[in-house]
């Protein structure tokens, strides 16, 4: 027999009986209606979790982590405000449940079953995943994540506090909303969990608000790997800044008790709070997981001995609240339900074709108050009059991107600033100097070092109405974080049906070419880590104008179109000056008034030659430096700037071809994995012209002399594009 059949069985028996585990009376203030319902919920999530094995078995569901075991979070979800926002670990089908009948209108066995069998009525997924999550519940989707939801939570908690002070237009959390976020014992372990929890307790150290409720479900395993008995204590009992709470996870008088006080600790002092619940795992890991290949049968068979419904039907049968009968009744009534709603869900549509498949990684758009500029008076208390002067001066790039930073922060207050050093210090490279003079901590966020709890603090945020700008060092350091973009951000919309999004502008300084510094580290010439996360778009300008045009289009596309975009400032070109001669001014640019935009999609082009040069970025600046070489030997180029690396500008790029006749792709990242790749594809798919491409070696940057040796010239574009214009 299946595991959850024996339980099954196991329970109705034992309840008949009347010999029932062991364990101390209801204690507590739970009174016995909230019992009841916590109950109920319990029995609800408890029979979802059998149904969608059968229904796994007969072909018509598709997912089998279940709730059994950690069915005490329904009380959990009792002590907490249907308003209070809740990342949900994968096995919390029972807080869902009771969550469910706090909030009128929803109907959780109907909405769970429809998500087991993926489809299209499910109201949280649209039948894309088996995920716990509903709009109407405050519940974002999560899936069978393994902690990485623990960074947006704290940025969740961070943003209430952050929201009373700055009140962003879409705010959602009330002021004294509290935020709870779940996981399990493995997970506490890893290294995104650990991240999450230090920021919390960074903060809260600090006096800042932080109303986070953390609640780890230990059931002693994670899949087959047993967690050491008194670990999560231990871990967790005396960390600075964080108030440690623990309950009996089977007994639901024990459980509400802990909940209750941690969450009004929460609450009354906006301060982390880490819930620890001893539970059981019931049926393995999931459907497919054989536990007796691993565990001998006296460890399950102990497990299921305690299972949390019969101490539950202990307690309420005990105390008076239930008898037997009735908490049979409420049982076989919740099995009834789920048989009944499973024959019917699994005749509702699911998903067929791509386009249904894809409808929801791009968001909606939404309404946003209009964009009216900002008093010329505001103006000028921000900027003050030597930056005022200045704008009347050609400019490089990294002052272009600073003052339309504070223009766009000026006219949108939900817009932070946050990362490492962006503040007093105004980034590695002062690109947000003053900014935190104009507008303060509040809105330029100094963090600790850690790049997963930068993006998670701007997604958490996101969550609650503001448009994050989270800045990273240097492109290398992403790859210490980039799931909360790819398994985080970007899904969010995908997972939701629309319905959650996490707008944000994540600027990165990046790309190679600085000059003997920081090697392989500080330059990084490869975007492959991005290019392939659907719906995030990659912008990259090359210039100071473009810089700021497209600045405020991403912006845009974040706010308004609630987009993730990624904004890539190549490093290099953060100074730069000259392009041909010394002192030539050439690679400066006014400051373009605050209403301009380039709209996304819109490519630059120099040039009308014969010869096309597509590139981007650095590329963009060496390819104008090898065309003066070019026309002195007769070769009339025309430059294209992609400016917009994903998604990929095709029409812009054919229209600014008409009239080429070769084209030579220019791409400083790495040959394996680069734009020049889907470049030369598409150029092979839509036109005729010959084509040919230079890309960086398959090669790290080194520090020294040979910082670009591994990467294009202007002298080894210049060969490259005589060779394709000559037939070589």
């Amino acid at each position: 027999m299946d595991r959850a059949d024996i339980v099954h069985e196991a329970f109705l028996e034992r309840l008949s009986s009347g010999v029932l585990p062991e364990g101390v009376a209801a204690e507590g203030p739970l009174k016995a209606e909230e019992a009841v319902a916590i109950f109920r919920a319990q029995c609800l999530s408890r029979n979802l979790d059998r149904r969608s094995r059968k229904m796994q078995a007969q072909g018509q569901g598709y997912y089998t982590i279940g709730s059994s075991g950690h069915e005490g979070m329904a009380a959990v979800a009792s002590a907490l405000r249907p308003d209070d926002m809740a990342f949900l670990h994968y096995r919390d089908g029972a807080f869902q449940t009771r969550r469910s009948a706090q909030v009128p209108g929803t109907t959780p066995a109907w909405d769970m079953l429809l998500s087991f069998a993926t489809s299209m009525d499910d109201p949280i997924s649209g039948g894309r995943h088996k995920v716990l999550g509903s709009k109407a519940l405050n519940i974002p989707p999560q899936t069978s994540t393994i902690a990485s939801h623990l960074p947006k939570a704290v940025g969740a908690a961070y943003s209430v506090g952050l929201a009373k002070r700055v009140g962003p237009e879409h705010q959602v959390l009330k002021d004294d909303s509290i935020v709870m976020c779940s996981f399990g014992d493995a997970s506490s372990n890893h290294s995104t969990a650990q991240g999450a929890i230090n920021t919390a307790c960074w903060t809260s150290f600090q006096s800042v608000p932080m109303p986070l409720l953390f609640v780890c479900e230990d059931n002693g395993i994670g899949i087959s790997t047993r967690t050491p008995r008194g670990w999560v204590a231990a871990n967790y009992e005396n960390r600075p800044g964080l108030k440690y709470f623990h309950a009996n996870g089977l007994d639901i008088f024990d459980t509400w008790r802990a909940a209750r006080a941690a969450a009004e600790y929460v609450r009354c002092h906006k301060k982390p709070a880490f819930l620890h619940l001893t539970l059981v795992r019931l049926y393995g890991h999931a459907g497919s997981d054989m536990q007796q290949t691993y565990l001998s049968k006296d460890i399950f068979e102990a497990w299921e001995a305690e299972d949390p419904l019969m101490h539950s039907a202990r307690l309420l049968r005990d105390a008076g609240v239930l008898t037997a009968d009735e908490i049979k009744a409420i049982y076989l009534e919740a099995e009834a339900q789920c048989t009944r709603v499973a024959e019917q869900v699994v005749t509702r549509p699911r998903l067929k074709t791509a386009e249904d498949v894809m409808a929801s990684i791009i968001p909606p758009a939404r309404d946003c108050a209009p964009s009216n500029g900002v008093a010329v008076a505001d103006r000028e208390n921000a900027f003050g009059k030597s930056d005022l002067r200045a704008m009347g001066e050609p400019q490089p790039m990294s002052r272009l991107i600073n003052w339309a930073l504070t223009d766009l922060m000026l006219e949108h207050r939900e817009i932070a600033v946050m990362g490492e050093d962006v503040g007093a210090k105004g980034g590695v490279y002062g690109v947000t100097q003053k900014l935190c003079d104009r507008f303060g901590p509040d809105r330029v966020i100094d963090t600790l070092l850690d790049e997963q709890s930068i993006l998670g603090l701007a997604i958490g945020m996101a969550h609650n109405g503001f448009v994050p700008m989270p800045e990273i060092q240097f492109l290398a350091y992403l790859h210490n974080a980039e799931d909360q973009i790819r398994g985080e951000a970007a899904t969010l919309s995908f997972f939701s049906n629309g319905q959650y999004t996490n707008p944000m502008v994540l600027r990165i300084a990046g790309l190679g070419y600085q000059k003997g510094f920081g090697g392989h580290f500080h330059n990084d010439n490869s975007l492959a880590v991005l290019r392939d996360i659907p719906g995030v778009i990659i912008a990259c300008p090359s210039h100071g104008a473009d810089a700021a045009k497209m600045l405020r289009e991403c912006v845009r596309l974040a706010r308004v179109e609630q987009r993730v975009v990624v904004f890539i400032e190549p490093i290099a070109l953060y100074p730069m000056r000259d392009l041909h001669d010394a002192k030539d001014s050439a690679w400066m640019d006014m400051y373009p008034a605050p209403d301009e935009k380039i709209a996304l999609g819109e490519v630059g082009v120099t040039g009308d030659g014969a010869l096309a040069i597509v590139t981007y970025g650095n590329g963009n600046y060496l390819s104008q430096h090898a065309s003066k070489v070019l026309a002195e030997k007769g070769i009339q180029t025309r430059v294209i700037d992609m400016r917009w690396l994903a998604p990929m500008p095709v029409d812009g790029i054919l229209n600014a071809l008409g009239g080429a006749e070769k084209v030579l792709v220019v791409d400083e990242c790495r040959t394996t994995g680069s734009q020049s790749e889907a470049l030369l594809s598409m150029l092979h798919e839509r036109c005729d012209l010959p084509s040919s491409r230079i890309a960086a070696e398959d090669s790290f940057i080194a520090t020294g002399p040979a910082y670009a040796a591994t990467m294009p010239s202007s002298d080894s574009i210049a060969d490259a594009a005589i060779k394709l214009w000559e037939g070589k």
